[in-house]
């Protein structure tokens, strides 16, 4: 089957969606994904994208550790 419609929807943008990414500072690079940084949204590159995701789902099991853990102290306690 043919990619008749393949980047369509980044033709349209500005500059066909290239720019500098505000996080690592590569120039003309793709960006297209929309984050918020510092309370503002910005739109970063893909490779940039991807390591905040990563740096979110690493710091996920140790937020639910801790939520867990004072549960596990209170119940022996309670015993």
């Amino acid at each position: 089957m043919s990619k008749n419609h393949r980047g369509t929807g980044v033709r349209t943008l500005p500059a066909r969606g290239r720019g500098t990414c505000p996080i690592c500072k590569k120039e003309h690079i793709k960006v297209l994904y929309e984050q918020t940084i510092d309370g503002q949204q910005v739109k970063i590159c893909k490779y940039c994208n991807a390591a905040l995701k990563n740096k979110a789902k690493a710091a996920a099991p140790v937020v639910q550790a801790a939520a867990e853990a004072p549960a596990e102290e209170s119940a022996p306690a309670a015993e």
